[in-house]
This record gives structure tokens, sequence and C-alpha cells, in this order.
């Protein structure tokens, strides 16, 4: 029987009230590993116990088994819209459909309840589904609802416990963060030992050192013994080659793509996911990145830069962060800078969730388009291409190569400050500047303004503790009275 958590009581609380007052598409934003899933298998159930319909869209064909074994976990009857599917259960009040599906069929389930998971992947069928149907209530469920449009469709924010306040409550895994270490950064200042987190963001960060090498170095560091791993990689000919490069080195690691059938991929991510699994790792690009649910994975490799897309790399922080038992921590091994970039970005995001929906222009990455899946295959025979390096297993025709992701020479370093986010030495910058104004007879607002003078942003998201003063933190505030009082004298 599913019985949610208290914070997942409370969001379906909040999602009942946005109906009551008039809201009938509501956003649900939750960091990955909150449950969402859960919280709409329940409103479903509740949708049915009230003799209506309700169908959960899902983004991708492979999470529709996943999602409806759960479903059956839980003993919740529902059907599969899915051609040969055994599940094919049209009478049933739940049903679970692929957006592909839908949009292949040319026609939508008659339902008073539509739940849309990972809806910042706007897609053109369900903005008309939703624009056509007045009467549907919707729900759309995501962890990064950052994708431009998304204020059009949906109307009211139900945002979730933050990041942070979740690996607070161990309902997720706080992530040891380690960066790519460029070799002219050994003159960049260090704080006890760890590079500081203005030398951090100011230097710029490239992807370096071996992945291979690397991955094996740090676990057996902190582990003593190879773990279960996912690694995100550049594209299907890097994947390959990665798996090449691990499996040489004595390692099991597959590399899954959109070139693979369904049952492969399936099958593959099935077998991973038991615990005795002899799979030490998953390479994948976009496949891992949303719906993939295997808790017990330790160490996450990023090896595929981004530019803008915060929120694939948000995604993929996520399953590394699922909580399982005896997982402290997991890993987190930045080859290609993601984090460094978009640092700034994650931190708020870590302490202050999502309010409201930002119209942040970034577009997700959807399926492979026609014109991918035809170059997937060779152009000579016309089969899919099959490995290795780009030459048909077929008929023998080799493929011109293409730019491959270039390697730097470097290590990696961990980042002491993601360990408990940068914002913890603002903190404590915060508390003493509290207990001075107090302590004076300023208003809080000296405080706020003093933060700011510090580090250019007022202190959004910081708790109002009192720490006293240390003599470097006096002796800046003294500094800048007496620049103030210049300035005053000019």
């Amino acid at each position: 029987m599913l019985q949610l958590r208290d914070h997942q009581r409370e969001v379906v609380e909040k999602l009942r009230h946005g109906f009551a007052d008039g809201h009938r598409c509501q956003l649900l934003y939750a960091p990955t590993g909150f449950g969402k899933t859960e919280v709409a298998m329940h409103i479903m159930s509740e949708v049915a116990k009230n003799y209506k319909k309700a169908a959960m869209v899902l983004d991708r064909i492979v999470l529709v088994e996943q999602t409806s074994l759960r479903l059956g976990k839980y003993g919740i009857d529902h059907g599969v819209m899915q051609s040969g599917h055994w599940r094919w259960r049209p009478h049933e009040r739940i049903q679970i459909c692929s957006a592909q599906t839908l949009e292949k069929r040319g026609k939508n389930p008659d339902i008073d309840l539509l739940m849309i998971d990972e809806c910042h992947v706007q897609r053109a069928s369900m903005v008309k589904f939703i624009k056509n149907n007045p009467d549907v209530k919707v729900i759309g469920l995501t962890a990064t609802p950052f994708t431009k449009g998304l204020g059009d469709v949906y109307t009211h924010v139900v945002g979730a416990s933050s990041t942070g306040n979740l690996i607070e409550n161990k309902w997720l895994t706080p992530l040891k963060i380690f960066v790519a270490k460029e070799i002219d950064m050994s003159g960049a200042k260090k704080v006890a030992g760890e590079w500081s987190a203005d030398e951090v963001k100011t230097r710029g960060m490239k992807i370096t050192g071996d992945i291979v090498s690397e991955w094996v170095k740090k676990t057996h560091e902190i582990y003593g013994k190879p773990v279960k791993s996912i690694v995100f990689c550049s594209g299907v000919d890097h994947g390959r080659d990665l798996e090449k490069q691990f499996n040489e080195a004595g390692y099991n690691f597959v590399s899954i793509s959109y070139k693979e059938d369904d049952d492969f991929k399936r099958i593959t991510i099935e077998d991973f996911s038991r615990p005795d699994t002899e799979i030490n790792g998953l390479i994948a690009t976009d496949i891992l990145t949303r719906g993939f649910d295997v808790p017990d994975v330790m160490i996450g490799v990023s090896a595929r830069p981004f530019s803008k897309s915060f929120s694939s790399h948000v995604q993929q922080l996520g399953r590394v962060m699922r909580p399982c038992e005896g997982k402290e921590f997991g890993v987190w091994l930045d080859h290609s800078g993601n984090y460094l970039r978009f640092m700034d970005d994650w931190d708020e995001l870590y302490h202050e969730g999502v309010k409201r929906l930002k119209d942040g222009g970034e577009k997700a990455k959807k399926e492979p388009t026609e014109r991918e899946k035809k170059e997937a295959t060779c152009p000579a025979c016309k089969i899919v291409w099959t490995y290795p390096d780009g030459k048909c297993g077929n008929c023998g025709f080799v493929r011109p190569q293409k730019h491959k992701i270039a390697e730097v020479p470097g290590e990696l370093q961990e980042l002491a400050a993601a360990n408990k986010s940068l914002k913890v030495g603002n903190q404590d910058f915060y508390s003493q500047m509290l207990y001075y104004a107090r302590s004076k007879g300023f208003k809080d607002g000296w405080a706020a303004h003093k933060y700011k003078e510090k580090f250019g942003v007022f202190p959004r998201g910081l708790a109002p503790t009192l720490k006293q003063p240390a003599p470097e933190t006096l002796g800046w505030i003294k500094s800048r009275a007496i620049a103030y009082a210049k300035a005053k004298g000019k």
C-alpha cells in the first residue's frame, strides 16, 4: 500500500488548494528524489476512488514499464496504453502511456485529470490537448522548471522542499564534488588546503583528466573497491570509446543510446538495478538523465559539457543523490566543468528551490529527430551502426570521423565548498554582521547591506542566527567605516 511521507502529503494539499482557487493547470516542482511519481500515483488513485479517470503521460517509452511496475507494487489497478502490452486494459480508470504513443495514435484519452511527467519537455501535442480540453485538470511534474513557455501553460507553481532541506532530513544524499583541475590552477589561492570559492568561480575549466584512471583512483581511495557508477558522455561514439577503455582496464561498463533497441536498454538497466549486478557502470548521454531510478549508484561522472542547459546538469546530479541503506554520500566526478559553470544557479536552487516559473529561454532536449535516427544507420546497407569505431559490422563501410571530445592532461580535486554549499561561509559572515548590528542597536537591515557590500547580493535564504564576530571581521567593519568617513569628508 502506498504511504506518503509528510513532505509529500504537504504538496498534495497545496495542489488541492490550487485547484480550489481556480488553477486548472498546476506545476509541481520537486527535486530529484522527492518522490514525485509516488505523489502522482496517490493523486490518481484518489481520482479513481471518486469514479473519475486519470492518465499519466511519460516523457519516454522506456519509462512506461518502470512506472507500471511501481503502480503494481502498490496494488494500484491501471492500464497501459501501448500496443501489445500485457497491461492493455482500456476499462481501467488509471492509464499510463508515453507522449510518443499518444502522438502516434492521434487520439487522446477521455480523462478528468492529466499528469505530465518531466513537463519541462514541452510537446506541442500536450499543449494542444490542454488548450482544447478546458475541463481536464492538469498537473505537470518536474525537477527543472526552467524551459521557456511553461508560464503560458501553468498558472500556479507548487514548490516542494529545497534540495538542502531534503538532505538535512535524510530524504536525499549529499555529494562530494571533484572538479577538473587544470595545470594552470597551481597558483590558485587555497583555504585549508582547498581552492577558495572565489578562485574557483573566476577561473575557467576544461574537460580535464583521464576519465577511466580518475574513476579507478577515486573509487579505491573513497570506497576501497569499484562501486556502482554512471557516466554521462558527449555522444554515442564517445560513449562507446569510454566503454572500450573501461573494459580494457578490467571493469564492466556498458554504453547505451538511442541506437540500441528498447529491449536491450530495458534489460541492461534492469540488470544494473539489481544489488548483485556484475555491471560496474552505465554510460549514456540522455537516457540516464530523466526517469532513471537506481538509488545505490554511488558515483556519477560528468563528461558532457553544457553551455546553457542548467536543467540537464541538475537532472544528472540528482541521479546520484537518491538515498539507500548504507549510503552516506554520493560522489560526483566533474570532468566537464559543468559544476563550476552553474555553481551560482545550483547554490540558489539548493537553498531556495523554485517559487515561481522562470522564463529561462532554455529548450529541453527531446527524443532523437528523424534526421538523427537516419544518421544512426549505415548509408551503405541501412542497418544501425555497429561497433567498433564507426565501421559497419554488416557491410564493412567506414564512417568518416567527426570531431571528438578532446582530453586535457590534469587531475580532479575536491571542491570543499560543495560539501556544505558555498553559502556556509556566507552564512558565517552574515551571522557575525547580525550579532554586531544588534549589539550596537542597529536594525537587521544594516547587516544585510554590509553583506551586500561584501558579496554583491543580499543574503537570500540565510538564517538569522548570531555569531560573535571574529577579529578579522571586526577589522573589516572598521576598514569600511574609515573608507566611508573619508568618502564623506571629500
